[in-house]
């Protein structure tokens, strides 16, 4: 009730300044990067970039190291493993693979911002009972460099070399990987939506992976159609415009026919959306919403049809949030978003039998 009171009395985004400052810098950077002609300079986005590297030392109870996939197409993931004595002598570990959010254009999982979350998804909260987990930051190929599907591919390529017994041993030996979560913000999202889906389509391509719940933070999805918010919040939000989504649109679809903002991977809920009523190992869904996000309407017929495709989805909204809150620390939603993804982790993991 509380939540409803805030969302029709709040006119202006709830968040620091501190956050709004940073949020114009990042959207002024990427706007000079990109190129009329369609191109993005990756030179200037490498002095502006704040990066961190993979760190085998413990910092806050998780370690990392960068794992190569595939360096012909400098596919690799960075895995954060909590290091307490708890994440240890546990029986067994969820593991998120995660995709970062940048427009299929920006950003990595190296970047300084997606280095702490995954860090923060990893460790067990200080408070409450949410447990630790094993996590993978997949570093996919970008756009306008990569077109459409190689995202895809990616992402899914990811979890075959996770499920290849040989590659077993660069996990801790207390993983179960028959509880995989797959979790990402903005682009993210999309692509964990739809790798989620190739997974469900082909089951019989995993021996021991299988994923059973799916985060989707203000996922990044679109259309021909202008919907309402993203007319409305047009100069409410620093990271998000027209302008800039059909830029992002355009680097990442190659051309052809039929290659438009209604494509099923953009308008997943729209005219040629895929039919996942009969995908019965479809994962278990939690979408996030900000209600100051100009996305926030293609999230809400994502939630809409997901359920109407008899999917089990849980919605969270954050009715004064816009898009990418949950990167900022000092945002005190972020804290909550964190603890309320995990707690999803945990019920969808309960649910688990093992033989």
């Amino acid at each position: 009730m509380a939540q409803q009171e805030k969302k029709s009395s709040a006119s202006s985004p709830g968040i620091p300044w501190r956050t709004r400052i940073a949020l114009s810098f990042v959207s002024t950077i990427t706007d000079y990067s990109r190129r009329q002609n369609g191109t993005v300079d990756r030179r200037l986005l490498g002095i502006f970039g704040l990066k961190t590297s993979a760190n085998s030392n413990p910092v806050n109870g998780v370690k990392s190291y960068d794992v190569t996939v595939d360096s012909s197409r400098d596919l690799w993931f960075r895995l954060f493993i909590p290091t307490t004595d708890e994440s240890r002598n546990l029986s067994s570990l969820p593991i998120t693979v995660f995709f970062h959010g940048g427009g299929f254009v920006y950003l990595s999982p190296d970047t300084k911002a997606y280095d702490a979350v995954c860090r923060r998804f990893a460790r067990k909260t200080q408070a409450g009972s949410s447990a630790p987990a094993v996590v993978v930051s997949v570093n996919y190929r970008l756009a306008p460099e990569h077109k459409y599907p190689a995202q895809y591919d990616d992402g899914f390529d990811v979890l075959k070399f996770l499920d290849n017994e040989k590659n077993r041993e660069l996990l801790p030996e207390n993983v179960d990987l028959s509880r995989c979560f797959l979790a990402g913000d903005s682009v993210g999202g999309n692509l964990a939506h739809h790798v989620a889906k190739r997974a469900s389509e082909m089951t019989s391509n995993f021996d021991a992976l299988k994923v059973i719940g799916l985060v989707a933070i203000q996922p990044f999805f679109g259309g021909e159609e202008r919907t309402e918010s993203e007319l409305k919040l047009v100069e409410v939000d620093a990271l998000i415009s027209v302008r800039r989504t059909d830029w992002m649109w355009n680097a990442f679809l190659p051309p052809g026919e039929g290659m438009d903002r209604d494509h099923e991977v953009i308008n997943v809920c729209g005219p040629r959306a895929v039919d996942i009523t009969k995908l019965d190992n479809f994962p278990a869904t939690m979408v996030v919403v900000g209600g100051f996000d100009p996305l926030k309407d293609w999230q809400m017929r994502y939630y809409e049809w997901l359920k109407r495709s008899g999917k089990d989805v849980h919605l969270s909204e954050y009715p004064t949030m816009v898009h990418a809150f949950y990167i900022f620390p000092e945002v005190p939603e972020a804290t909550q978003l964190i603890l309320e993804i995990k707690d999803f982790v945990n019920k969808q993991c309960s649910k688990v039998v093992k033989n």
